[in-house]
Formats: C-alpha cells, structure tokens, sequence
C-alpha cells in the first residue's frame, strides 16, 4: 500500500464518519454525552472516564448528575456516594467533582491550559499546568484518582501516551459535526493525536507507525506524519482511524 492511497482512504473515512449519526447508543462514545451539554468540564469528566468497554463508559457516564458541579461540597459527597467505576472509588470520583468545583471558581479550564501553551504554543505545557493546577486545588492522593488525573512525567521521552486528554483537546479545539470547538485560544495545527490501542494497532497496519513502543514518542510521530496529509489540522484523522480499528474493519478490502 502506497501512503498516497491510504492518504485517499482515510480522506473518504473521515468524510463519512463526520457525522452525528455516529454518536448514539448503538455507536458509544464518550462524545456522545459531551456533546449533549457542551460544557468544557463535563466533556473533560467524559473524556477521563474514558477508558474501557466503550458501552460501559457511556452508561456510567450517563448516570451522573453533573448539576452537582454547582452545588455545594457537602451535597456532592452525599450524591456521589455510592458511584464508582473500574478504578476509581467513590472517593475518587467525589474528589474528581469537588475538584473541578473548585476549578471553576478559579478560572476556565482553558484559561489555565493556554497559561502553559502560549509560551511556545505547545499543548504539553498547556497539560502540564493544568494537571498541576487540577492536583493543587484539591490534594487527594489515591491510586485510582491518580490514574482518572494523570501525573506530570518526569521525562517526556518516557511519557505514556495521554490519550484521554489528547482526545478532550481535540473535542475542544476542532469544530466539525463531530467535536464541539468550545475553545478559540488553542490552534488544531497544535493538537497531537489521541492515540489508543486501536489507533496504534491500525496505524501499525497502515504503514503509518513504524515505532513499535505505545508511548508519547509514537504520538509525536503520528501526529508529524498526519501533519504531513494536513498541517492545519493533522487530528482531524483520529476518529476515522479509531472506529475503522474499533470495528476491526478488514483494510484490504477498504481498496
């Protein structure tokens, strides 16, 4: 396979899969509750808990009262009480909500991300900053909620890949049929790919990954090599590559 006709198809798969049609019950993604509300926490509590059985999520998902982000400390630990989900405890997912509460009464989530990016537009420090601001503003230490917030890396060229944070910046930034385009101060050329075992696997496949390690460095090399098909909005490929590998679509006969 040439990298112009997979350049072709996936053009053709981003086309089609551009659609609303495919968030619903029937098609779970964690998008599909973000996008009912179209608020930059509730879609960064969507994206977090994502991870899993996608069906899973969206019903987990869907069972939060997220009006309790404006009600009172003491009213979420008693909502909250008895949620959990995979490794997160309901302390966790208390701590979550109470820090996002307070989050809010601070500044806007891209306020604090654009703090780190502006500097020298890269959206790692935006991260970075942003986990730091997450962590500060309400010390919960637990393995569980350390694994929903991630951590800042020691190295970046040890960093895992960020993948649910990665796809929360796409859904900000990008604005199509699909992601909301809540954020104006972070540009899409700047977003780095929301690489999952399915993207990994199918880029693998592709051609389009030569790196063998799930990691940030494979993220960087994807996203450079999609940079390359479209240098103003590289990410643009992401959801067209993860349902293809999702659905275990067979590529030969994509040709």
């Amino acid at each position: 396979m040439f990298l112009l006709d997979i350049k072709t198809l996936l053009d053709k798969e981003v086309q089609a899969r551009n659609s609303s049609r495919e968030l619903s019950y029937d098609k779970p993604d964690p998008l599909f509750i973000a996008s009912k509300y179209k608020d930059e926490t509730i879609a960064l509590i969507c994206a977090l808990f994502a991870y899993g059985n996608a069906g899973l999520i969206v019903r987990f998902l869907d069972s939060l009262d997220f009006s309790l982000l404006d009600s009172s400390e003491k009213n979420i630990q008693k909502e909250l009480s008895s949620y959990y989900y995979r490794f997160q405890k309901s302390e966790d997912v208390i701590a979550f909500f109470i820090a996002l509460k307070r989050l809010k009464e601070i500044d806007s989530i891209e306020n604090i991300f654009y703090k780190g990016y502006r500097k020298e537009e890269n959206i790692l420090d935006g991260l970075w900053i942003f986990i730091d601001t997450l962590k500060k503003v309400h010390l919960h230490k637990t393995q569980g909620y350390n694994f929903l917030t991630g951590s800042i890396p020691k190295k970046i060229n040890s960093a895992g890949t960020y993948k649910r944070y990665m796809m929360f910046l796409r859904w900000m930034v990008r604005k199509d049929e699909l992601d909301m385009g809540l954020w104006s101060k972070i540009h899409s050329r700047h977003l780095l790919m929301p690489l999952d075992t399915h993207t990994f696997k199918m880029s693998q496949k592709l051609g389009l990954l030569k790196r063998k390690s799930y990691d940030m460095k494979a993220v960087i090399e994807l996203t450079e090599q999609f940079k390359k098909w479209d240098s103003n909005d590289p990410i643009k490929y992401d959801f067209a590559l993860y349902r293809l590998g999702q659905e275990k679509v067979d590529i030969k006969k994509l040709f």
